[in-house]
């Protein structure tokens, strides 16, 4: 395949994601903007309203969190260009200064993906390019070829 057609999957792909976003992502403001398969590395935009922030327009953590949760799990999507389950095993973010209401761009970055757990990282960015929060996570990759596993999550 020539880097061209390469490129033109890549953005199918992207566009195949954004338009099957769960609705959480999407009440994020959530979209992929681009990928980097070769640094494993994925850009998204967020963009949050009022109504998620405390104290005037600061965004609440877990919406922080959300949205580096996001960015993180559809770096592992594009990767696999297959449907996964990926349940966080473990999240731990660092609040570096506060996020306020507005756009977001959100780095997930994969730091090692095995057969079944995934190591990630992701870094939240404000409208002027200044790094908010950072996070690791380690996640469970649950194939489509393991449906006994993932009804197992589910019930």
């Amino acid at each position: 395949m020539s880097e061209r057609e390469t490129a033109m999957d890549m953005r199918e792909r992207i566009r195949r994601l954004n338009a099957g976003a769960p609705p959480c992502v999407r009440s994020l403001g959530g979209s992929v903007e681009d990928y980097d398969a070769e640094r494993r590395r994925i850009v998204m935009r967020f963009s949050m309203p009022l109504e998620f922030c405390h104290s005037g327009n600061v965004v609440q953590g877990g919406f922080v969190t959300g949205m580096l949760d996001a960015a993180m799990a559809h770096a592992v999507f594009l990767e696999l260009g297959t449907r996964i389950a990926l349940p966080s095993l473990d999240i731990n973010v660092s609040f570096l200064r506060p996020s306020l209401a507005g756009p977001q761009r959100a780095h997930g970055h994969i730091l090692r993906l095995g057969r079944s757990v995934a190591f990630l990282e992701g870094e939240l960015f404000d409208e002027e390019g200044r790094l908010t929060a950072r996070a690791t996570s380690t996640a469970r990759v649950i194939r489509q070829d393991a449906p006994d596993e993932a009804a197992r999550l589910t019930s």
